[in-house]
């Protein structure tokens, strides 16, 4: 029997969520008020940034299972600050504060600043409807 490869691995599902989320960060910033599909990306945004808060621990459970203690607890720490953020968007968009979900925007944004979107990405727009499965979940 050989060996079973998993191509959609939690790594390569995070880098793919990474980038959606600074294209969304992206278009937030060029949206002049409130509208349903800046509703949206926020959305999508505070979603994200919850699925890759919940993917680590999958990312880790290899490292763990091999002794890279340490390693694990620097990736754990490195992506620490995406659940409370993803929470705070989360808040932020269903009470309507868009003052606060602007400055939660630029935090998103700082520290995904290292994320390179090509021009002709293939990612289209992963945010539509991303408001209506925000207030189902």
């Amino acid at each position: 029997m050989s060996r079973i490869i998993n191509t959609d691995s939690t790594g390569k599902q995070r880098t793919q969520m990474t980038k959606a989320i600074a294209l969304a960060v992206r278009q937030l910033s060029l949206q002049t008020g409130v509208t349903d599909e800046a509703r949206d990306l926020a959305a999508f945004i505070a979603l994200g940034l919850q699925a890759i808060s919940d993917g680590i621990d999958s990312s880790v459970a290899a490292w763990e299972k091999r002794g890279y203690w340490v390693k694990a607890d620097r990736f754990r720490l490195e992506w620490a600050w995406a659940s409370p953020l993803a929470s705070k968007m989360r808040s932020a968009l269903l009470a309507d504060n868009w003052a606060e979900i602007s400055v939660l925007a630029v935090d998103a944004a700082q520290r995904l600043g290292k994320v390179r979107v090509s021009e002709h990405h293939r990612l289209g727009k992963p945010w539509r409807g991303a408001f209506a499965r925000l207030q189902v979940a």
